[in-house]
């Protein structure tokens, strides 16, 4: 089966990788940090908000089922763009708002949903080529923590 995958920061990951993780078309999900240039960064050391990373969720996704476009569209559903690094009352760096483009072609479709929301001048969304960041893996205890511990 074909997949391809994607990066996204909205918040604290637990949610975000949930909300994604229930999409049909997706396939699964990782929690991590991206963004930063510090080797291995951890858990503790990115909650202090000065490693520049962000708590980002890695989705893998089969393109025949879901686009792009349409995990562009649910990103901006299921979080507020329009904050500087928070969301809802929690106001920390490690919450900006990101979206880790593959290539030219995602960065395209990305901004033609901005441009399709209305969104262009009011996201503080970052837009970043993830080919110039590495994604480390959140500790264990944090992969899919929601299901984990049955916060449904």
């Amino acid at each position: 089966m074909y997949k391809r995958q994607v990066y996204f920061s909205a918040g604290c990951f637990w949610g975000v990788e949930e909300a994604f993780s229930s999409l049909d078309g997706v396939k699964d999900t990782s929690v991590g940090y991206m963004g930063g240039f510090s080797k291995n960064p951890t858990y503790n050391n990115v909650l202090k908000g000065n490693t520049g990373y962000a708590e980002t969720v890695e989705v893998l996704y089969n393109p025949k089922k879901i686009s792009y476009k349409e995990l562009c569209q649910f990103f901006f559903k299921i979080h507020d763009a329009k904050s500087l690094n928070k969301q809802g009352v929690d106001k920390v760096t490690q919450y900006k708002s990101i979206v880790f483009y593959n290539n030219k072609r995602d960065k395209k479709i990305y901004n033609s949903v901005l441009d399709t929301l209305g969104y262009k001048k009011k996201v503080k969304t970052i837009l970043l080529d993830k080919n110039d960041y590495i994604y480390y893996l959140a500790e264990n205890y944090h992969q899919k923590y929601i299901n984990k511990n049955q916060f449904k």
